[in-house]
């Protein structure tokens, strides 16, 4: 797997508690995993365990800590103020940097000083025109979200703080790319990044994950729920922002999508799991302490231990190495002998349920999306890739059009 220092962590101090019920969720359904009565909230031991050990098992100037979810927020201010104030006391000399992906909906002038102050980058969860975010971000009394979560854009602008916008890509929002990018700018938003929704139906105990996803599964048009994006159109989406974004944006807008392939173009490792060459470098904790593989296999089998088992005998357990070598291992010879391997390496396993022509299993859902969007865009990322190594500004491929 590499160097055991390269790794991050996934912190979720409340589980899968949120207090939205997004249709395409795929985390909150995790409380069945726990008892009746289970309470989802990290302890004090249990968060000052988990710092005081990922900060010593990094041996970089910087240590990143992500706060995610259910909705971390839930946990209150005076969880973060603590676990900022124990990132000082075990910091040892190190430069702690806080992430946090939220909905937004219960920021307030307080808790944007706080993230403010403490040079928190804040991940906001925004699907885009209040027609289009409604359609699935809702909370639990089946209320639209969108005017809480453009309330809490305001605040987050109001007091400086970092953030991005994370938007999730799904079945009918695919087919709006360039209203979703206008509203965007229109909002002066300059980070973006765009998430497919691909998610199985499923049948055990009324769930749509209850069973883990597999590296082979057949008709998967079938087994994907309605509000999935279809296998070409998340590749369209990409392509049709990318052609706005490359004549006008290069430079003044940041789409993390673009970023992550000029990064493969540039032959540096991907700075995200989903197209690295294998995975096991992005962990999950749980509330309880609990370490899983990654943030889509928090089921049973894939528990490597709690953080009173050690973090590093955890991460470097055979289990996970197993684990990280899968994605590598198992990929289908039509994704070898791709030509765009280097910039996918066949993307997610929990999206490989396809099928191909030969009857080979371990296909990508998304394949024909990121084959058409990967080979669309290579013209430009070498032109990118020139200009950067020329020590000249990549915006000044617009001027190229």
């Amino acid at each position: 797997m590499g160097n055991i220092n390269s790794f991050h962590i996934l912190a979720k101090p409340t589980g899968p508690i949120c207090n939205l019920d997004c249709k395409y969720c795929y985390y909150t359904e995790k409380e069945v995993y726990y008892p009746k009565g289970h309470s989802f909230r990290m302890s004090d031991e249990i968060v000052e365990s988990y710092i005081k050990q990922y900060i010593a098992s990094q041996h970089t100037r910087e240590i990143v800590f992500a706060w995610q979810g259910g909705e971390p927020t839930i946990m209150g201010l005076d969880f973060f103020k603590r676990a900022v104030s124990l990132q000082k006391k075990h910091a040892g000399g190190k430069q702690i940097t806080n992430t946090i992906q939220t909905n937004g909906t219960l920021l307030n002038d307080e808790w944007c000083e706080f993230l403010s102050t403490h040079h928190f980058l804040v991940g906001l969860s925004l699907d885009g025109p209040e027609h289009i975010h409604d359609q699935y971000r809702i909370d639990r009394g089946g209320k639209p979200t969108f005017r809480l979560v453009m309330k809490a854009l305001s605040l987050l602008k109001k007091h400086k703080v970092e953030f991005n916008i994370l938007t999730c890509v799904t079945r009918h929002s695919a087919y709006k790319p360039l209203e979703i990018y206008h509203f965007f700018k229109e909002h002066d938003i300059q980070f973006i990044q765009f998430i497919p929704v691909v998610e199985r139906e499923g049948t055990e105990m009324g769930l749509r994950h209850a069973a883990p996803p597999s590296l082979f599964m057949e008709e998967a048009q079938q087994t994907v729920t309605p509000w999935s994006v279809e296998p070409e159109m998340y590749g369209e989406f990409l392509i049709q922002v990318f052609n706005e974004w490359v004549q006008q944006d290069v430079g003044s807008v940041f789409v993390m999508n673009f970023e992550w392939a000029l990064a493969s173009w540039m032959g540096i490792p991907s700075p995200i799991c989903i197209f690295a060459e294998e995975c096991g470098r992005a962990a999950v904790m749980e509330h309880n302490g609990d370490l899983f593989s990654c943030d889509h296999y928090v089921y049973p089998e894939y528990r490597l231990g709690n953080i009173n088992d050690g973090l590093l005998n955890m991460i470097n357990s055979p289990s996970q190495h197993a684990f990280a070598k899968r994605k590598r291992d198992t990929l289908p010879s039509v994704c070898r002998n791709c030509e765009v391997r280097f910039a996918c390496h066949g993307e997610c396993p929990k999206h490989r349920f396809l099928v191909s022509e030969q009857n080979e299993p371990g296909i990508n859902y998304l394949c024909a999306s990121y084959k058409k969007y990967f080979t669309y865009i290579d013209p430009y990322m070498k032109v990118m890739k020139q200009r950067l190594q020329a020590g000249v500004p990549a915006s000044i491929i617009k001027e190229k059009q």
